[in-house]
């Protein structure tokens, strides 16, 4: 058994408020959790408006699905909002 972990930092321009930064984030994590069935959670800069930091974690019976699950978890994050991915981190333990 292996645990899949993923760091995503995100940069959002337009946003200009903690309430604003909460709904991508809010959104972001549902979309991964009810998809992936993994832990989700926004883990750093909380109180910084324009960068999101989640981290994801999941667990995996080898390493082979833990690759396939992070590249398809990257990419839909890519493909779900609108911030850009500005760092990503990938840990198998």
């Amino acid at each position: 058994m292996k645990i899949a972990v993923m760091t995503f930092r995100l940069r959002a321009v337009w946003v200009h408020s903690l309430k604003e930064k909460r709904m991508i984030v809010k959104s972001l994590v549902a979309k991964l959790q009810n998809r992936y069935h993994v832990s989700a959670a926004e883990v750093d800069e909380q109180d910084t408006h324009q960068i999101i930091v989640i981290g994801v974690a999941a667990i995996v019976p080898h390493n082979a699905m833990a690759d396939s699950l992070m590249d398809d978890i990257s990419l839909f994050v890519e493909e779900n909002t609108e911030a850009e991915i500005i760092e990503e981190d990938r840990e198998i333990r």
